[in-house]
């Protein structure tokens, strides 16, 4: 494909692995019932991130150490806001009560259209970059705007329900009444009807595309080929599923990866409108991410231990 440094057969082979991975997920992992446990959900994150370490390192090996470099930098980028994401998408079950043993089949279908979404914008995206050089300096003010908004974006839970998204739903669709369990279409009273777990996959289908607003541009500041941008974001929202459920429980603890996330993304929309001045290379963009996240997750960490202690 245009815009990459990889060879054509790379393409439909990552799709088939892209694809086997969601399959195992649906064939295996979905079949167990109730709530997904701590232990098999931080199997899978791990199979995940194993996975994305060993093609990462393998995509080093075969195209060289910068591509690799950036294909590293991109997933520790889209890894991190993906996490983000996980706390809209707490709040979201939290407010429409949906117990976490039907949250499972919400979260591997909202990452299934994900995928789907996520490649079709990026691949667009890279035409895009390719053709209108100047579409790099609107993505770099989007990054410095949206680490801004980071920055200045309150912790207070909102209300959800009351979302347009929802309203609309409600509004044009029939909905089915009381909990039935993992279903998202039911006959009631001799009509079809969708229940409330749809309106939630919607909703939650409708928040990544918002993220996207901040992903997609944040990982062509990292890199411009078509295939890692791709890549990278495809790998790392594959097992959010999984780290949802590991996290679940503590993601609040996380209380500086959003002044971390605002850091990063101004650093790279930055990266993004110097570029035609001052270069930085890609080595200086990896360690400087990785040195703001770690700092981020550190801090929080001592924090919250300090204050455990502290009780």
């Amino acid at each position: 494909m245009a815009n990459s440094l990889v060879d054509g057969w790379l393409w439909p082979a990552f799709l088939v692995g892209i694809a086997l991975f969601i399959g195992m997920d649906l064939l295996l992992f979905n079949r167990q019932k109730g709530e997904p446990g701590f232990k098999s959900s931080l199997k899978l994150t791990l199979v995940s991130i194993g996975l994305a370490g060993a093609f990462t390192a393998w995509f080093a090996y075969r195209y060289g150490s910068g591509p690799g470099t950036q294909f590293l930098t991109g997933y520790l980028v889209e890894f991190s806001l993906s996490i983000d994401n996980l706390f809209v998408i707490l709040l979201i079950f939290k407010a429409f009560k949906i117990p976490p043993r039907n949250q499972r089949r919400v979260l591997f279908w909202g990452i299934f259209g994900a995928v789907a979404f996520r490649g079709i914008l990026i691949v667009a995206g890279a035409s895009l970059v390719a053709r209108y050089h100047w579409i790099m300096y609107v993505f770099g003010c989007v990054l410095i705007v949206s680490a801004v908004k980071f920055l200045l974006e309150s912790d207070t839970a909102k209300d959800v329900t009351a979302n347009p998204v929802v309203r609309f739903l409600r509004k044009h669709l029939r909905v089915a009444s009381g909990d039935h369990g993992e279903r998202f279409l039911v006959r009631e009273d001799g009509k079809t009807k969708v229940t409330l777990l749809f309106l939630v996959l919607c909703l939650i289908e409708v928040t990544d595309l918002v993220f996207a607003v901040d992903s997609i541009p944040a990982v062509f500041a990292i890199t411009q080929d078509a295939f890692i941008a791709f890549g990278s974001n495809i790998l790392a929202i594959l097992g959010l599923r999984s780290v949802y459920f590991v996290l679940a429980k503590w993601v609040g603890t996380l209380r500086y990866l959003k002044p971390g996330l605002a850091v990063v993304l101004a650093f790279v929309g930055t990266k993004m409108l110097i570029a035609e001045w001052v270069r930085i290379s890609d080595g200086v963009s990896l360690g400087v991410i990785a040195g703001v996240l770690a700092t981020a997750a550190l801090s929080s960490w001592h924090v919250g231990r300090k204050e455990r202690r502290a009780v």
